[in-house]
């Protein structure tokens, strides 16, 4: 089993993961590492935090010379902000310069301080900041290496920020995912991307936030990961549990997943046939995929596909919301934390993570090893014999 625990605060001294169940001689360097955070920092409607903050990574355990050693992975993320913050976040005893008593509506923080007894949200925000995903990329990135030594890729692009969106008709392949990248909005489609910015800029004029969807696919994807025998088995429910677990996502689709609930099944679903030639399928190819690649809880060797909602983000650049004074229950109006317009762009490297860690989980469970290279060999064992019984039960 491959999985990994985070900690951590937002303006802490750093944060840290750790990934367990990874198997030795998997190729790693800080670099890489270091291009995943790169990837997750920028795009428009950002705030400049995320401009000139600079993720300074130790690789504190479980990997030497550049290689996994089937030991739990170790790292430790340091935050370049952290002197300005050292004594409001220290560890030692002490109390805070000032509470913050006026909780935004949409975040964690009143619901987080009446659960924990607390007075101050800042007990609760540091921890709630999506600059906890900071972490998750990095373990995706060891995810992402593990699943490509068996041929899976994954790429996310944005394909909503508020009323701009893609007719969703064109999806990006491994192959451009660079050409995503370039975007400032991570939108595949050039001319979405320009009503995107104008989008943004009309929100950051009004000092207020937007939300939108990520759609993030994973190809090469063999069929027969998940299960369809125990209900928390079953792999559209764990992804969709993973996704949905990022910060400000509120949903997440499937496929065509809501456009089918008004559809018939005669156009509903995916048509089966046989295609030699599809390795990933075992010689069986699906003629489109509004499954999303995954029938029954198991994957159908299609490609994996799930779109992400993410709400506008809660803190506003002009004090709007009303809220509640916790320290005198007065009305009030809530405080202002981060600066951001949108962090959708964002969101899509973290989507990749998440579903990379998922079906990176999967795969160590369905073919084991406690070396890469035992992990390739029996990755490609079952796939020889998942083609050589497909044929020969169509020739009986």
């Amino acid at each position: 089993m491959l999985r990994f625990l985070t900690a951590g605060e937002s303006h802490g001294p750093s944060l840290s993961v750790i990934i367990e169940g990874l198997p030795a001689g998997l190729a790693i360097t800080e670099a890489e590492i270091g291009d995943e955070l790169a990837r997750r920092r920028l795009g428009y409607g950002r705030g400049p935090r995320m401009r000139f903050e600079r993720d300074e990574l130790r690789l504190i355990g479980g990997i030497r010379h550049g290689r996994t050693l089937g030991s739990p992975v170790a790292i430790e993320i340091l935050n370049s902000e952290w002197p300005k913050w050292e004594q409001e976040m220290s560890a030692a005893p002490g109390t805070p310069s000032e509470k913050q008593t006026k909780p935004r509506p949409g975040h964690a923080d009143l619901a987080g301080m009446q659960k924990y007894n607390f007075d101050d949200a800042r007990d609760v925000l540091e921890r709630a900041s999506a600059r906890e995903t900071t972490a998750r990329v990095a373990a995706g990135t060891f995810a992402k290496s593990l699943l490509a030594t068996i041929g899976i890729q994954i790429v996310s692009h944005v394909v909503r920020i508020g009323q701009a969106a893609t007719d969703g008709t064109v999806r990006p392949l491994p192959i451009d995912l660079g050409t995503v990248d370039a975007s400032e909005v991570r939108c595949f489609d050039a001319t979405t991307a320009e009503a995107m910015i104008v989008e943004i800029k009309a929100a950051a004029k009004e000092g207020d936030s937007l939300g939108g969807i990520v759609e993030v696919i994973a190809y090469g994807v063999p069929v027969g990961l998940g299960s369809y025998v125990h209900w928390d088995r079953k792999l559209d429910g764990l992804i969709a549990g993973a996704l949905m677990s990022i910060q400000a996502v509120k949903a997440v689709e499937i496929g065509d997943g809501f456009a089918q609930a008004s559809q018939r099944g005669s156009v509903a679903h995916d048509a089966i046939a046989v295609d030699e030639n599809f390795e990933q399928g075992g010689g069986y190819i699906r003629r489109t995929d509004h499954a999303g690649g995954l029938e029954g809880g198991m994957t159908s060797g299609a490609p994996v596909i799930a779109k992400v909602a993410m709400k506008p983000l809660s803190t506003l650049n002009r004090p709007v919301l009303e809220t509640v004074d916790v320290a005198t229950g007065e009305t009030a109006v809530s405080f202002k934390e981060r600066t951001d317009v949108t962090a959708v762009p964002a969101l899509g490297v973290v989507t990749e993570s998440m579903l990379a860690l998922v079906l990176a989980n999967e795969a160590v469970r369905k073919f084991g090893g406690d070396s890469v290279e035992e992990f390739a060999r029996n990755h490609a064992s079952y796939m020889a014999n998942l083609g050589s019984t497909s044929s020969a039960a169509r020739s009986e």
